[in-house]
This record gives C-alpha cells, structure tokens and sequence, in this order.
C-alpha cells in the first residue's frame, strides 16, 4: 500500500446511479485509496426515488411515502462509512421498465434526458474536482436497467468533454472554470465469470452450499466480454467496510440476502481485488493488468 503522502492530490471521481450502487461496485477500492489520501467523490445521478423496499424489515409503513428522503439519509450514512465525499446530480429515477418488450422510461426521467442536458452538471463537477481518475458502467450499464446505461453515456461524454474549454462553456469559462481533462476512464467489472466461478468452486471445495450455481449453469459467454479485465485493485482488508456501507442502504439490501452469503475469509482467499477495465487512457500504464487505478499518474 502507497504511504499517504505519496497519494496526496490525487483524485478518484465514481459515477453511479442510484444510492446504493456505489456500496455494491468498487467500494472497498474506494475505502482503500481513502485510507492512503485519496481524495474520492462520489457522483449520484439520480435521487433513487423508484426503488422498490427489497429488505423486510424496512417494509413498513410509511417507509414507501418517504423512499426519497430515506435514500438520500442512507446514502448519507453510507458515505461516512466508506469515507468519500459525494454529491448529486438531482435527476429522477427512471424506474426499471417491466414487460416484453419493456416500456420507455416516463418522460422526464433521467434516462430520457437529452445527452447535453444530462452531461452538463457532470462535465461541471469534473471541472470543480479536477479528478485523474473516473470510474463508472460500461456500454451494457452493467446490467440493462436505463439510468445505468444512462450513468454510462453520461460519464464518456463529460469525460471527453470536460477537457476541451469549447465545449460547455456555460459550466466553465463562462462561470469561471477552467476546463480539466481526467487522465482514465475505467468500468467496474464486479461480476464477472472469473470471479464468480473461484468463489463458487472456494465454496464448493469447503462442503458449502454456492448462491452462483445456478448462475453459472446459465451463463452464456460473449466474444466481447473477451480480455475486458485490465485491472485489479488489491482491497480484501476493505471487504468488511464495503458490507457495512452496503448494509448502511437499509432500504434495499437485506442482511441475510444473496449479497452476504460467501464468508469473508472465502472472499478474501478466493478473490482478494476488486476490478475493472481500462477504457480510456490519455497516458503511458504500462505492461497490463494493472494493480492501480492511478497506475502512471
């Protein structure tokens, strides 16, 4: 691990959709990069408002008629937990659409907002925290819910846009920001097969009973998800703190659900990192895979 003083000024920039998807992607690298310096800050783009109450004990009354306001109370909870700053984007939860084909978003939403618009308070903050470093969803959004590819379309334009003073000059020389260009471009890669498979098979060796068989059996390989793992941030000693900010998201994570059921130290063993792709970089990294976000920098 980097001394802290060796970290000072640099900064790390996770764009994500809802409160809670920063606790379940690339939290314990946040939380590591935090302990060593790094100044971390988390972007939410919308406020969560259509989130369904996934634990019991918060099925409640009264719980739904304030979802809003709970969601921005957890987030705030989460993020004492993991250290990092964060700051909203302000825009409405687009819902995921049910159905076959699944209905477009409401208008209004985050996902149906016109890319300039929506990229615009993004391409601000960036120029306000001048970040080296930006992680957020690929192309797919992770998984196909519209504010995620959204967060996706949303985080390559600011990044690509940030950088060059002609381009939204309303969130910069016109207020009297200068334009700044992130360094790297990374996506999380939390699921993928690799990891899946060494926890299942850890799981397995040990006489437990895996939650990822069934999902294994099913998985379908794609070409395309080919050579996407480019790095891999050692941050198992962050694992425990990840889960409490998770937890922290009452609302929509049960503690005895899915998410808890591989022990720490199978984790730990099994799949110490966690990781991502390196999809823009303006500078020389190297030799990859990477073991450092701020590999170069």
């Amino acid at each position: 691990m980097a001394a802290v003083d060796e970290r000072h000024g640099l900064r790390l920039m996770a764009i994500h959709a809802h409160p809670d998807d920063e606790s379940s992607k690339g939290a314990a690298t946040m939380a590591r990069y935090v302990s060593e310096g790094v100044d971390v800050l988390v972007v939410t783009c919308t406020g969560g408002e259509e989130g369904s109450i996934l634990n019991p004990a918060m099925d409640t009354p009264g719980v739904v008629e304030r979802i809003a306001e709970i969601r921005r109370e957890e987030m705030d909870n989460a993020r004492r937990i993991l250290g990092v700053r964060q700051e909203w984007l302000g825009f409405q939860d687009s819902g995921l659409p049910e159905g076959d084909p699944p209905p477009p978003p409401p208008p209004g939403r985050f996902a149906t907002i016109e890319l300039a618009d929506a990229s615009r308070p993004l391409v601000r903050l960036i120029r306000t925290f001048r970040p080296q470093v930006i992680t957020t969803y690929d192309e797919s959004g992770g998984y196909p819910h519209p504010d995620h590819i959204m967060t996706h379309r949303i985080s390559v334009e600011a990044f690509e846009a940030a950088g060059d003073p002609a381009r939204y000059p309303e969130v910069g020389t016109e207020v009297g920001l200068d334009a700044w260009q992130p360094l790297k471009l990374y996506y999380h890669l939390t699921f993928h097969k690799e990891r899946i498979l060494a926890l299942h098979e850890m799981m397995v060796a040990r006489g437990l009973e895996s939650p990822y068989g069934e999902r294994l059996s099913e998985w379908v390989d794609r070409a395309e998800d080919a050579g996407r793992l480019t790095t891999q941030v050692p941050c198992a000693d962050w694992f425990e703190t990840r889960d409490r900010a998770l937890i922290a998201h009452a609302t929509q994570i049960d503690p005895a659900g899915w998410w808890f059921r591989i022990p720490m130290d199978i984790q730990r063993e099994a799949w110490p990192t966690e990781d991502y792709q390196l999809a823009r970089s303006l500078i020389e990294v190297g030799q990859l895979p990477e073991d450092d976000l701020f590999n170069g920098i």
